[in-house]
Protein backbone atom coordinates (compact mmCIF):
# COMPACT_ATOMS: atom_id res chain seq x y z
CA UNK A 1 0.00 0.00 0.00
CA UNK A 2 1.51 2.87 -0.99
CA UNK A 3 1.49 6.25 1.31
CA UNK A 4 -1.30 7.52 -0.90
CA UNK A 5 -3.55 4.85 -0.19
CA UNK A 6 -2.65 5.34 3.20
CA UNK A 7 -3.54 9.05 3.33
CA UNK A 8 -6.70 8.34 1.82
CA UNK A 9 -7.27 5.47 4.58
CA UNK A 10 -6.24 7.57 7.61
CA UNK A 11 -8.74 10.53 6.45
CA UNK A 12 -11.32 7.95 5.74
CA UNK A 13 -10.91 6.20 9.24
CA UNK A 14 -11.15 10.46 10.73
CA UNK A 15 -14.74 10.55 8.91
CA UNK A 16 -15.89 7.61 10.52
CA UNK A 17 -15.05 8.54 14.06
CA UNK A 18 -16.44 12.06 13.39
CA UNK A 19 -19.93 10.75 13.31
CA UNK A 20 -19.41 9.01 16.76
CA UNK A 21 -18.49 12.31 18.11
CA UNK A 22 -14.59 11.99 18.62
CA UNK A 23 -13.31 15.48 18.17
CA UNK A 24 -11.03 15.11 15.06
CA UNK A 25 -9.42 18.74 13.69
CA UNK A 26 -5.90 19.44 11.94
CA UNK A 27 -4.75 21.10 14.71
CA UNK A 28 -5.07 18.33 17.33
CA UNK A 29 -3.60 15.60 15.90
CA UNK A 30 -0.56 14.36 16.93
CA UNK A 31 2.32 14.44 14.97
CA UNK A 32 5.33 12.08 14.04
CA UNK A 33 8.39 13.49 11.77
CA UNK A 34 10.00 10.83 9.75
CA UNK A 35 13.04 11.42 7.47
CA UNK A 36 13.52 8.68 4.70
CA UNK A 37 13.81 8.23 0.97
CA UNK A 38 11.12 5.96 -0.92
CA UNK A 39 11.91 7.68 -3.77
CA UNK A 40 15.70 6.45 -4.08
CA UNK A 41 16.36 3.36 -5.43
CA UNK A 42 18.95 2.19 -2.72
CA UNK A 43 16.60 2.58 0.25
CA UNK A 44 12.89 2.63 -1.15
CA UNK A 45 12.38 -0.81 -0.59
CA UNK A 46 13.08 -0.52 3.21
CA UNK A 47 11.72 3.15 3.17
CA UNK A 48 8.13 1.93 1.41
CA UNK A 49 7.96 -0.80 4.15
CA UNK A 50 8.92 1.34 7.44
CA UNK A 51 6.11 3.77 6.07
CA UNK A 52 3.29 1.26 5.88
CA UNK A 53 3.90 -0.53 9.03
CA UNK A 54 4.16 2.39 10.98
CA UNK A 55 0.98 3.52 9.30
CA UNK A 56 -0.83 0.56 9.85
CA UNK A 57 -0.73 0.70 13.48
CA UNK A 58 -1.47 4.39 13.71
CA UNK A 59 -4.41 3.36 11.61
CA UNK A 60 -5.51 0.98 14.09
CA UNK A 61 -4.91 3.43 16.63
CA UNK A 62 -7.31 5.91 15.22
CA UNK A 63 -10.48 3.42 14.36
CA UNK A 64 -10.36 2.90 18.30
CA UNK A 65 -10.39 6.37 18.61
CA UNK A 66 -7.25 7.84 18.88
CA UNK A 67 -5.35 9.00 21.89
CA UNK A 68 -7.84 10.85 23.96
CA UNK A 69 -9.62 11.34 20.98
CA UNK A 70 -6.62 12.58 18.62
CA UNK A 71 -5.32 11.17 15.81
CA UNK A 72 -1.87 10.05 15.39
CA UNK A 73 -0.31 11.15 12.11
CA UNK A 74 3.24 10.65 10.62
CA UNK A 75 4.54 13.10 8.22
CA UNK A 76 7.04 11.44 6.10
CA UNK A 77 9.86 14.11 4.46
CA UNK A 78 12.27 12.53 1.89
CA UNK A 79 15.95 13.59 2.14
CA UNK A 80 17.30 11.76 -1.14
CA UNK A 81 19.98 10.37 0.90
CA UNK A 82 21.50 14.05 0.01
CA UNK A 83 24.53 15.32 2.02
CA UNK A 84 22.86 17.65 5.22
CA UNK A 85 19.21 17.08 4.10
CA UNK A 86 18.57 14.99 6.90
CA UNK A 87 19.84 17.14 9.13
CA UNK A 88 17.75 19.99 7.25
CA UNK A 89 14.72 18.76 7.40
CA UNK A 90 14.74 17.44 11.00
CA UNK A 91 15.38 21.05 11.89
CA UNK A 92 12.54 22.00 10.34
CA UNK A 93 10.30 19.20 12.31
CA UNK A 94 11.75 20.90 15.28
CA UNK A 95 11.26 24.15 15.04
CA UNK A 96 7.11 22.83 13.88
CA UNK A 97 6.13 22.71 17.68
CA UNK A 98 3.15 20.21 17.05
CA UNK A 99 5.48 17.79 15.58
CA UNK A 100 5.89 15.68 19.03
CA UNK A 101 8.49 13.26 18.29
CA UNK A 102 10.66 11.60 15.51
CA UNK A 103 9.94 7.84 14.56
CA UNK A 104 11.57 5.23 11.76
CA UNK A 105 14.50 7.41 10.16
CA UNK A 106 16.18 5.51 7.73
CA UNK A 107 19.55 6.95 5.77
CA UNK A 108 22.87 5.77 7.83
CA UNK A 109 25.14 8.89 7.06
CA UNK A 110 22.36 11.11 7.54
CA UNK A 111 21.29 9.39 10.57
CA UNK A 112 25.48 9.96 11.73
CA UNK A 113 25.41 13.25 11.24
CA UNK A 114 22.28 14.03 13.37
CA UNK A 115 24.09 11.90 16.58
CA UNK A 116 27.08 13.53 16.35
CA UNK A 117 25.87 17.18 15.66
CA UNK A 118 23.86 16.28 18.48
CA UNK A 119 20.48 18.07 16.75
CA UNK A 120 18.23 15.86 18.31
CA UNK A 121 19.18 15.94 22.02
CA UNK A 122 19.78 20.28 21.31
CA UNK A 123 16.25 20.35 19.76
CA UNK A 124 14.55 18.10 23.03
CA UNK A 125 12.83 15.67 20.95
CA UNK A 126 12.65 12.12 20.94
CA UNK A 127 14.11 9.69 17.95
CA UNK A 128 12.29 6.27 18.14
CA UNK A 129 13.07 3.55 16.59
CA UNK A 130 15.74 4.46 13.62
CA UNK A 131 16.68 1.93 11.24
CA UNK A 132 20.24 2.13 12.51
CA UNK A 133 22.08 -0.56 14.39
CA UNK A 134 25.47 1.43 15.68
CA UNK A 135 25.28 1.66 18.94
CA UNK A 136 27.91 4.52 18.82
CA UNK A 137 25.19 6.54 16.58
CA UNK A 138 21.95 5.75 18.61
CA UNK A 139 23.65 6.27 21.83
CA UNK A 140 23.38 9.83 21.50
CA UNK A 141 21.08 11.90 23.36
CA UNK A 142 16.85 11.41 23.34
CA UNK A 143 17.79 8.10 20.82
CA UNK A 144 15.40 5.33 21.69
CA UNK A 145 16.52 2.38 19.43
CA UNK A 146 14.92 -1.24 19.02
CA UNK A 147 17.03 -2.71 16.60
CA UNK A 148 20.08 -5.10 17.33
CA UNK A 149 23.04 -3.26 17.12
CA UNK A 150 25.49 -4.28 13.87
CA UNK A 151 28.21 -5.96 16.32
CA UNK A 152 25.34 -8.64 17.18
CA UNK A 153 24.69 -8.73 13.81
CA UNK A 154 28.61 -9.47 13.32
CA UNK A 155 28.88 -12.21 15.89
CA UNK A 156 26.05 -13.77 14.46
CA UNK A 157 27.22 -14.06 11.02
CA UNK A 158 30.93 -15.02 11.95
CA UNK A 159 29.25 -17.80 14.94
CA UNK A 160 27.50 -19.45 12.18
CA UNK A 161 30.34 -19.38 9.46
CA UNK A 162 32.59 -20.92 12.16
CA UNK A 163 29.25 -23.40 13.00
CA UNK A 164 29.85 -24.61 9.33
CA UNK A 165 33.22 -24.84 9.48
CA UNK A 166 34.45 -22.13 7.27
CA UNK A 167 38.38 -22.65 6.72
CA UNK A 168 38.77 -19.22 4.91
CA UNK A 169 36.63 -16.58 4.96
CA UNK A 170 37.11 -12.94 3.22
CA UNK A 171 35.95 -10.26 4.58
CA UNK A 172 34.41 -7.77 2.79
CA UNK A 173 33.58 -4.13 3.75
CA UNK A 174 32.64 -0.79 2.53
CA UNK A 175 35.09 1.90 3.64
CA UNK A 176 31.87 4.33 4.45
CA UNK A 177 29.52 4.41 7.41
CA UNK A 178 29.67 0.66 8.93
CA UNK A 179 32.13 -0.83 6.82
CA UNK A 180 35.58 0.17 8.84
CA UNK A 181 34.21 -0.43 12.44
CA UNK A 182 32.97 -3.17 11.44
CA UNK A 183 35.90 -4.37 9.84
CA UNK A 184 38.15 -3.75 13.14
CA UNK A 185 35.43 -5.29 15.11
CA UNK A 186 35.87 -8.56 13.27
CA UNK A 187 39.70 -7.97 13.16
CA UNK A 188 39.56 -7.63 17.06
CA UNK A 189 36.77 -9.38 18.63
CA UNK A 190 35.02 -11.78 16.09
CA UNK A 191 38.23 -13.58 14.64
CA UNK A 192 39.80 -13.89 18.43
CA UNK A 193 36.99 -14.85 20.41
CA UNK A 194 34.58 -16.72 18.12
CA UNK A 195 37.29 -18.10 16.28
CA UNK A 196 36.47 -17.37 12.44
CA UNK A 197 39.18 -18.04 10.06
CA UNK A 198 39.55 -14.69 8.42
CA UNK A 199 42.10 -15.20 4.71
CA UNK A 200 41.81 -11.69 3.26
CA UNK A 201 39.92 -8.03 4.32
CA UNK A 202 39.17 -6.71 0.87
CA UNK A 203 37.62 -2.89 1.18
CA UNK A 204 35.60 -1.21 -1.11
CA UNK A 205 35.99 2.20 -1.85
CA UNK A 206 31.92 3.35 -1.74
CA UNK A 207 32.91 7.20 -2.17
CA UNK A 208 33.53 7.16 -6.04
CA UNK A 209 31.30 8.50 -8.42
CA UNK A 210 28.45 6.05 -9.39
CA UNK A 211 29.97 5.65 -12.91
CA UNK A 212 33.27 4.34 -11.67
CA UNK A 213 31.72 2.19 -8.44
CA UNK A 214 31.44 -0.72 -11.53
CA UNK A 215 35.09 -0.34 -11.81
CA UNK A 216 35.39 -0.38 -7.88
CA UNK A 217 33.16 -3.58 -7.56
CA UNK A 218 35.37 -5.74 -10.56
CA UNK A 219 38.26 -5.02 -8.38
CA UNK A 220 37.58 -6.00 -5.53
CA UNK A 221 35.07 -9.00 -6.72
CA UNK A 222 38.26 -10.00 -8.46
CA UNK A 223 40.85 -10.10 -5.34
CA UNK A 224 38.15 -11.87 -3.15
CA UNK A 225 37.93 -14.57 -6.29
CA UNK A 226 42.06 -14.81 -5.93
CA UNK A 227 41.89 -15.73 -2.06
CA UNK A 228 39.25 -18.93 -3.34
CA UNK A 229 37.35 -18.74 -0.39
CA UNK A 230 34.98 -20.92 1.08
CA UNK A 231 33.27 -17.72 2.76
CA UNK A 232 32.57 -14.35 2.02
CA UNK A 233 30.91 -11.70 5.03
CA UNK A 234 29.67 -8.78 3.36
CA UNK A 235 30.02 -5.23 5.66
CA UNK A 236 27.68 -2.89 3.70
CA UNK A 237 24.68 -2.33 1.54
CA UNK A 238 23.23 -0.34 -1.25
CA UNK A 239 24.65 -0.19 -4.69
CA UNK A 240 28.05 -1.77 -3.84
CA UNK A 241 26.52 -4.79 -2.18
CA UNK A 242 24.60 -5.15 -4.62
CA UNK A 243 26.34 -5.00 -7.76
CA UNK A 244 29.18 -7.63 -6.04
CA UNK A 245 26.47 -10.08 -5.92
CA UNK A 246 26.10 -9.48 -9.25
CA UNK A 247 30.02 -10.14 -10.17
CA UNK A 248 30.61 -12.47 -7.49
CA UNK A 249 27.88 -14.74 -8.78
CA UNK A 250 29.20 -14.84 -12.33
CA UNK A 251 33.11 -15.65 -10.85
CA UNK A 252 34.70 -19.28 -10.58
CA UNK A 253 34.35 -18.50 -6.79
CA UNK A 254 30.59 -18.31 -7.11
CA UNK A 255 29.75 -21.69 -4.65
CA UNK A 256 30.83 -19.98 -1.77
CA UNK A 257 29.06 -19.14 1.28
CA UNK A 258 27.70 -15.62 1.44
CA UNK A 259 26.44 -13.82 4.14
CA UNK A 260 24.77 -10.55 3.89
CA UNK A 261 23.65 -8.16 7.25
CA UNK A 262 20.36 -6.92 7.39
CA UNK A 263 20.68 -3.62 5.89
CA UNK A 264 20.33 -5.41 2.26
CA UNK A 265 16.88 -5.90 1.25
CA UNK A 266 16.19 -9.95 0.32
CA UNK A 267 13.96 -8.65 -1.88
CA UNK A 268 16.92 -6.46 -3.84
CA UNK A 269 19.16 -9.73 -3.82
CA UNK A 270 16.33 -11.60 -5.58
CA UNK A 271 15.68 -8.81 -8.54
CA UNK A 272 19.30 -8.33 -8.78
CA UNK A 273 20.73 -12.24 -9.30
CA UNK A 274 17.23 -13.82 -9.70
CA UNK A 275 15.95 -16.57 -6.79
CA UNK A 276 18.54 -19.33 -8.35
CA UNK A 277 21.66 -17.68 -7.75
CA UNK A 278 19.73 -16.34 -4.16
CA UNK A 279 19.27 -19.93 -2.85
CA UNK A 280 21.49 -20.27 -0.09
CA UNK A 281 22.84 -16.85 1.54
CA UNK A 282 22.52 -16.56 4.88
CA UNK A 283 20.81 -12.21 5.95
CA UNK A 284 21.20 -11.53 9.66
CA UNK A 285 18.08 -9.23 11.11
CA UNK A 286 17.76 -7.22 13.43
CA UNK A 287 14.17 -7.64 13.48
CA UNK A 288 11.86 -10.86 14.57
CA UNK A 289 10.56 -13.11 11.81
CA UNK A 290 7.51 -11.62 10.41
CA UNK A 291 6.46 -14.45 8.73
CA UNK A 292 5.39 -16.70 11.15
CA UNK A 293 3.31 -15.36 14.04
CA UNK A 294 4.59 -18.03 17.09
CA UNK A 295 5.37 -14.39 19.00
CA UNK A 296 2.32 -12.41 20.11
CA UNK A 297 3.78 -9.54 18.77
CA UNK A 298 3.80 -10.59 15.05
CA UNK A 299 0.64 -12.64 15.31
CA UNK A 300 -0.96 -8.75 15.99
CA UNK A 301 1.21 -7.12 13.39
CA UNK A 302 -0.24 -9.78 10.75
CA UNK A 303 -3.61 -9.06 12.04
CA UNK A 304 -2.98 -5.97 11.76
CA UNK A 305 -1.79 -5.87 8.19
CA UNK A 306 -4.66 -8.03 6.81
CA UNK A 307 -6.77 -5.72 8.07
CA UNK A 308 -5.43 -1.98 7.00
CA UNK A 309 -2.51 -2.76 4.72
CA UNK A 310 -4.18 -6.19 2.75
CA UNK A 311 -1.95 -5.97 -0.62
CA UNK A 312 1.25 -4.94 1.41
CA UNK A 313 3.57 -8.02 1.61
CA UNK A 314 4.74 -8.92 5.25
CA UNK A 315 8.51 -8.25 5.32
CA UNK A 316 11.01 -7.14 7.97
CA UNK A 317 10.99 -3.40 7.04
CA UNK A 318 7.11 -3.37 7.69
CA UNK A 319 7.63 -5.01 10.91
CA UNK A 320 10.07 -2.50 12.70
CA UNK A 321 7.79 0.01 10.98
CA UNK A 322 5.09 -1.40 12.93
CA UNK A 323 7.30 -1.92 15.92
CA UNK A 324 8.20 1.70 15.61
CA UNK A 325 4.45 3.15 15.52
CA UNK A 326 4.23 1.04 18.49
CA UNK A 327 6.69 2.29 21.11
CA UNK A 328 5.65 5.83 19.61
CA UNK A 329 2.00 5.33 20.39
CA UNK A 330 2.94 3.88 24.12
CA UNK A 331 4.89 6.63 24.40
CA UNK A 332 2.25 9.37 23.99
CA UNK A 333 -0.59 7.44 25.90
CA UNK A 334 2.04 7.52 28.84
CA UNK A 335 2.84 11.60 28.19
CA UNK A 336 -0.97 12.14 29.30
CA UNK A 337 -3.86 13.88 27.76
CA UNK A 338 -1.80 17.04 26.47
CA UNK A 339 1.26 15.52 25.66
CA UNK A 340 4.81 17.99 24.47
CA UNK A 341 8.16 16.70 23.49
CA UNK A 342 9.09 17.20 27.50
CA UNK A 343 6.54 14.61 28.50
CA UNK A 344 7.18 12.09 25.07
CA UNK A 345 11.13 12.36 26.39
CA UNK A 346 10.17 11.54 29.77
CA UNK A 347 7.60 8.84 29.22
CA UNK A 348 10.23 7.50 27.07
CA UNK A 349 13.60 7.74 29.99
CA UNK A 350 11.33 5.96 32.26
CA UNK A 351 9.29 3.36 30.36
CA UNK A 352 11.25 0.71 31.93
CA UNK A 353 10.67 -2.79 30.36
CA UNK A 354 8.09 -2.78 28.11
CA UNK A 355 6.83 -5.75 26.15
CA UNK A 356 5.85 -5.45 22.49
CA UNK A 357 4.61 -8.74 22.73
CA UNK A 358 7.14 -11.46 24.08
CA UNK A 359 9.57 -8.65 22.30
CA UNK A 360 11.15 -6.53 25.11
CA UNK A 361 12.70 -2.72 25.17
CA UNK A 362 14.11 -1.47 28.03
CA UNK A 363 14.17 2.38 27.78
CA UNK A 364 15.65 3.91 31.44
CA UNK A 365 17.31 7.86 32.06
CA UNK A 366 20.52 5.75 32.53
CA UNK A 367 20.22 3.52 29.52
CA UNK A 368 18.05 3.06 26.13
CA UNK A 369 18.21 -0.67 25.25
CA UNK A 370 16.59 -2.31 22.21
CA UNK A 371 15.41 -6.33 21.40
CA UNK A 372 19.12 -7.18 21.14
CA UNK A 373 18.02 -10.45 20.02
CA UNK A 374 19.40 -11.35 16.06
CA UNK A 375 17.90 -13.99 13.94
CA UNK A 376 19.28 -15.71 10.99
CA UNK A 377 17.65 -16.19 7.56
CA UNK A 378 18.41 -17.76 4.37
CA UNK A 379 17.36 -17.36 0.91
CA UNK A 380 15.63 -20.90 0.18
CA UNK A 381 13.40 -22.14 -2.95
CA UNK A 382 11.44 -19.10 -4.76
CA UNK A 383 13.39 -16.48 -3.36
CA UNK A 384 11.63 -17.24 -0.15
CA UNK A 385 13.38 -16.88 3.67
CA UNK A 386 13.55 -19.64 5.98
CA UNK A 387 13.89 -18.94 9.60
Amino acid sequence: MDSKRFSILLRTTAVILSGLAVPFAQGQDLLIGQVSSQTSPITAANAKGLFAGINVYFADVNAKGGINGRMVKLINKDDELKPGRMTELTKEFIADKNVLALAAYQNTSGITELSKLNVVGAGGIAMIAPLQGDKSIVGAANFFPFRSGYPDEVTALAKESVFMQHKKVVVLYQNVTLGPPMMKYIQDVAAEKVGLNVAAYVKIDATVAPDKLEGVIRAATAEVVKVAPDAVILLGGGRPAIEFLKQFKDSPAAGAQIYLMSIVPQSDVIKAIGEVKARGIVLSQAVPFPFSPTLALVNEYQKLMKKYAPDEAYSFSTLEGFISGKITVEALKRAGPKPTREKVLMALNTMGEFDLGGVYVNYTSKARNGWEGVDLTMIGANGKLMH
